[in-house]
């Protein structure tokens, strides 16, 4: 069973945040098929294989050097000191630039946090999307204007290459490779297993500091728990607002700075998320997953996923279902 396990290699570099390093090992390392049988293995490495001073007053030490990177299935940076915030006064060490150069084809890549600015001083951002800590987003924009950077994100998948926001959005991230490796089941119990949500709503957008607005002594969650359990039918705003016990505009302003989307963004997040679990865990026809997520047919969920994540619901179901805890041939 090891030879089939998902290698992911965790680089610890030098003022690496302890909380950020220990993500990947906390979620990939909680994930098992439903025969209970591992599915990744989670290696820590250092540039010489030597402790490593972390951004706390304490240093870790590792099993392995930067050699064990060759055999990554998954390479994943936690944020250090060559990036962020610190990233102007320190250039990267040149055994760095050289391994992310130099990786094996096919070896996926993930930042998290302000790491990021290590993927991009190598070029290997350049004309991509990517994300980073809200904080750092004006300076990392700034030192790669190459770069697509949306700083409203929680994370960003372009395939070879993803990267997160700050710090806990690290979670979401892994957590979405997961998904994204053996599908919604499969990381929901992982999820459950380390008592964190499967998904958050809204981007980065809802954590940057603001003016704190005068209490009102309400909020939008209550329309927002109301609405999930109304998916399958058209939701107006005006309903939504009444529920909150608000006006339309009050409403929608309030909305948006809590989730930072706008609620019909928000809506038609939730109804994807309902149709993508559908699609993975049931048998129900097309239309059916469409009427039941509140699209109304399958020719708009068809539209809708397909610019969510680029395939058609057919094609989704057969990557992501499964059986047994494995999955079906692509």
């Amino acid at each position: 069973m090891a030879s089939a396990l998902h290698r992911v290699v965790v680089l610890a570099l030098p003022g690496v945040m302890p909380f950020e390093l220990g993500i990947p090992d906390r979620i990939f390392g909680s994930t098992y098929n439903l025969l209970d049988e591992p599915l990744y293995e989670v290696l820590t490495c250092s540039l010489d294989g030597g402790p490593v001073r972390t951004a706390a007053d304490f240093s870790v030490t590792v099993g392995h050097d930067a050699g064990i990177v060759a055999t990554a299935d998954t390479l994943i940076l936690p944020p250090g000191s060559y990036d962020g915030p610190a990233f102007e006064g320190h250039a990267p060490d040149a055994r760095l630039t050289e391994l992310l150069t130099t990786l094996r084809p096919g070896t996926r890549i993930v930042s998290i946090c302000t790491a990021s600015f290590v993927l991009a001083s190598a070029g290997l951002l350049d004309g991509r999307p990517s994300t980073t800590h809200w904080a750092y987003a004006e300076r990392f924009g700034r030192l790669f204007p190459d770069v697509r950077l949306d700083p409203d994100v929680l994370f960003v998948d372009d395939g070879d290459i993803l990267t997160s926001a700050g710090a806990a959005a690290g979670v979401d991230l892994c957590l979405h490779l997961v998904r994204r490796d053996h599908g919604s089941e499969i990381a929901n119990h992982t999820a459950r297993r380390c008592v964190v949500p499967p998904w958050r709503d809204g981007g980065q957008a809802q954590f940057v500091q603001r003016p704190v607005p005068a209490p009102t002594g309400s909020d939008t969650a209550a329309a927002r728990a109301w609405a999930l359990q109304q998916l399958q039918r058209p939701l107006q705003l005006a309903e939504l607002a009444a529920v909150a016990g608000m006006s339309i505009r009050t409403f929608s302003r309030r909305f948006l700075a809590e989730t930072g989307l706008t609620p019909g963004q928000w809506l038609t997040a939730q109804r994807l998320a309902l149709a993508r679990h559908l699609l993975e865990s049931s048998d129900l026809p097309v239309d059916q997953v469409a009427e039941r997520a509140g699209f109304g047919s399958a020719s708009s969920l068809r539209q809708h996923l397909n610019t969510a994540v680029g395939v058609s619901p057919a094609a989704y179901r057969r990557t992501f279902q499964y059986s047994a805890g494995r999955p079906a041939a692509a």
